[in-house]
């Protein structure tokens, strides 16, 4: 039985060299954006910080300088599923136990621009679960060794309101095996089987929904002909505190939306293939 509490800490939609227009883009779907960062090992980014997650929009500039092959490999859109941890090295061991482990711990570090006009380093050390069990992607745990760099007020207000990160979505023709990797790292009582289609994952404020790919199609639009015959991260939702915050926003950055009144939902083009659904809690 496992000890672990599953929270998510942030999700990663890969951009490759597309940084400049993807980052335009998600400032057109109302978020708050950080100023570029750049990693250690070649890498840049740029952050939307909410209450206690945040996503990451990642890529590169100069591919020849980029120490993370893995990277420019990765197919675009959403590819990283990203857990809270206080202690790398425990995390590595506990996979290494469940069998689930890829390497060691890496460290690295990125400056980060201060209002004040310093530059100090947000410092991090992650471990990843092994490569095999993932689809389509990456699954790995995040030590934040200053917290304090990533979770500012000043970056945690966005002009669509969003709170934080309510949903990641995961289509896949056999839900059972796709949340089986999760089973072996967390153990069983964090799941729930909420139908023959679909299999939730309680992770902080957030859940991870392992869906079919009728209920993707029905659900965030994503045919399943498209789909291949394994899982994928097709969708991400949030939470807003006020959806006509959000709705103006979007209108504002003259992005097409589906609006029911309770939900908006938004395909995500410039070949990143993602769903994004916006609803108010």
């Amino acid at each position: 039985m496992s000890s672990l509490t599953p929270h998510l800490d942030h999700v990663v939609i890969n951009v490759a060299d597309g940084l400049d227009q993807s980052q335009l883009l998600f400032r057109r779907l109302g978020f708050s954006l950080t100023s570029r960062g750049h990693h250690s090992l070649g890498s840049s980014n740029h952050l939307a910080i909410f209450n206690d997650n945040y996503l990451e929009l990642l890529g590169y500039e100069d591919r020849a300088n980029l120490q993370r092959k893995d990277l420019w490999q990765a197919p675009l859109g959403l590819n990283g599923l990203v857990w809270k941890t206080q202690d790398a090295d425990e995390i590595y061991q506990h996979l290494t136990r469940q069998r689930v482990a890829d390497t060691p711990p890496k460290a690295f570090f990125r400056p980060v621009k201060l209002n004040d006009g310093t530059e100090p380093n947000a410092r991090f050390q992650t471990v990843s679960v092994a490569a095999s069990r993932i689809a389509h992607g990456r699954s790995f745990f995040c030590q934040h060794l200053t917290p304090e760099l990533v979770w500012r007020a000043e970056w945690q207000s966005h002009p669509n309101a969003v709170s934080h990160i309510s949903e990641f979505v995961i289509s896949a023709p056999d839900i059972q095996q796709a949340a089986q990797v999760y089973v072996e790292i967390f153990g069983a009582e964090y799941l729930e089987n909420v139908d023959a289609e679909e299999i939730t994952l309680r992770a902080g404020r957030a859940k991870v929904r392992f869906v079919s790919p009728q209920k993707a199609l029905s659900g965030w639009g994503v045919s399943p002909e498209e789909e291949p015959q394994e899982a994928k991260m097709i969708a991400l939702g949030f939470a807003t505190h006020s959806l006509e915050a959000a709705r103006q926003s979007l209108q504002r950055g003259e992005i097409h939306v589906e609006d029911d009144g309770q939900k908006i939902v938004l395909q995500v083009g410039h070949g990143l293939g993602l769903t994004l659904t916006f609803s108010e809690q």
